[in-house]
């Protein structure tokens, strides 16, 4: 029998045990309790509700709850109900039965690289585009999707890449992804298929990048690296090459217009594929953004974009951008349903179209740029041994340190309470070593609030 709207309550899954009903029900909710399993301040069932969902009589469960009031494990006041007391889980034992591991230390400035200042994500603007799409959505868009992503996301995404960043999209061969790994991921096993065995990728970059590419069964051997950016003078036989054309990373330096048109004439020469990830390409400080590279042939370079840095990496929302010839097979690699949060998308369209993005973009260019600058300044004087680079655009900058000192300014700002990569981390493992010794600061992510305080304690961990 169905039950009625009088006795429905929270769900609650207990198996009372033994003979005595009154007893196993008492012995199973203590239990529940002391284990953690219902943590203090958990509001249980009425006894109406759960004698229902247990199939016994209410004055067990009542008699049930009132032993466990008297023995301190739940309370029970007039017009809040019982509720599980506090203080009253144990915490498991450790496998070993000694005390669990320490928990890590957190640093108290985060100067790593790749994400940006969370505070400053535009959480007003971003709740009214989430209600103007909700409230505009049909009921289909709630189903299960097409795999490329949601069309609205598709269109506005192709009309934005086309006036901002200079890449030809059309929204047939956009392809919505989880992030720039993702997208990787995909590349890579429609590339195996192909019948492709080598990506070329750059001397420093990001591991979790490489690692998408060869999961799929592809080499990654790392091309040479010099004051014009990544040298893709020789490929080999490699089938496709992985660059950060606009802002490489971490290294900062945008490839040189020579090089660029090489590699394309390469890739239309070859057959071969270019994959761009867009690093960092809407944050430019110093002079006009750097277009895409996939600009000059959409049909040899396949273009990868996220919304981690200009808005947040939770989001899990990126792009690809795929030559006619690639974009059904990347889309069936990616499965017959979108992976995507609809919402999510339709938001982020809402957001594109409405012109909130390019604000918001607009502003935080300025906020980074003073942080930038401030960097700039206090180095300049408290640290004058220290040359700095790769600052024209991006959320980061490359410290070049004296030689032999990385790990030692690395282990220092430790000391301060900062957390810094230095360039070494970044380094392709068959990379050939290049004698450079420097940290990459990434000033995005320390909150407004506290920048004075974490430029004071990176500038104490510099020789």
């Amino acid at each position: 029998m169905a039950k009625s709207w009088a006795t429905l309550g929270v769900d609650l899954h207990l198996e009372p045990a033994g003979p005595h009903l009154r007893r196993g029900l008492t012995d199973a909710l203590r239990e529940a309790v002391r284990t953690g399993r219902l943590a203090p301040g958990t509001r249980l069932p009425s006894s109406r509700s759960l004698a229902t969902d247990l199939g016994i009589a209410r004055n067990t469960v009542a008699d049930a709850y009132a032993d466990l009031v008297a023995e301190g494990w739940l309370t029970a006041r007039q017009g809040s109900g019982t509720r599980v007391a506090e203080g009253t889980a144990t915490p498991p034992p450790s496998p070993t039965g000694g005390p669990g591991p320490r928990a890590p230390h957190r640093p108290t400035h985060d100067f790593r690289p790749g994400t940006p200042d969370l505070a400053a994500f535009p959480r007003a603007e971003w709740l009214k585009a989430a209600r103007r799409a909700l409230l505009a959505a049909p009921h289909h868009v709630l189903g299960y999707g097409d795999p490329r992503g949601r069309p609205e996301l598709r269109t506005a995404l192709a009309g934005y890449l086309a006036r901002a960043r200079g890449v030809r999209a059309d929204p047939d061969r956009i392809l919505v992804c989880s992030g720039i790994a993702h997208g990787l991921r995909l590349l890579g096993t429609v590339l195996r298929a192909r019948g492709v065995h080598t990506v070329a990728v750059e001397s420093y970059g990001l591991d979790a990048h490489w690692n998408q590419l060869t999961q799929a069964g592809l080499r990654t051997p790392p091309l040479p690296y010099d004051d014009r950016g990544t040298d893709p003078g020789d490929l080999g036989d490699a089938g496709a090459v992985l660059l950060t054309s606009a802002h490489q990373f971490p290294m900062g330096l945008p490839l040189h217009r020579s090089r660029r048109t090489a590699v394309v004439d390469w890739a239309r020469r070859t057959g071969g594929l270019v994959l761009e990830d867009d690093y960092d390409g809407e944050f430019r400080y110093d002079r006009q953004p750097v277009g895409a590279l996939q600009g000059l042939d959409p049909d040899r370079v396949v273009y990868l974009g996220t919304a981690s840095k200009a808005l947040a990496p939770g989001l899990r929302l990126a792009w690809m951008v795929l030559p006619p010839s690639l974009a059904a097979e990347t889309a069936a690699a990616k499965g017959k349903v979108d992976t995507s949060s609809a919402l999510d998308q339709l938001t982020l369209a809402e957001f594109l179209t409405s012109g909130a993005y390019d604000r918001h973009v607009r502003a935080s260019r300025l906020r980074y740029r003073r942080r930038r600058d401030a960097l700039l300044t206090a180095l300049t004087a408290e640290a004058p041994d220290v040359h700095i680079t790769g600052i024209a655009a991006g959320l980061h900058a490359v410290l070049r340190l004296p030689p032999g000192t990385e790990h030692s300014v690395v282990r220092s700002a430790a000391w301060q309470g900062v957390a810094l990569h230095g360039l070494s981390y970044f380094r392709h493992p068959d990379a050939l070593p290049d004698g450079l010794d420097a940290v990459v600061v990434g000033y995005g992510t320390p909150s407004d609030s506290g920048w004075a305080g974490a430029l004071e304690a990176l500038c104490r961990a510099m020789p």
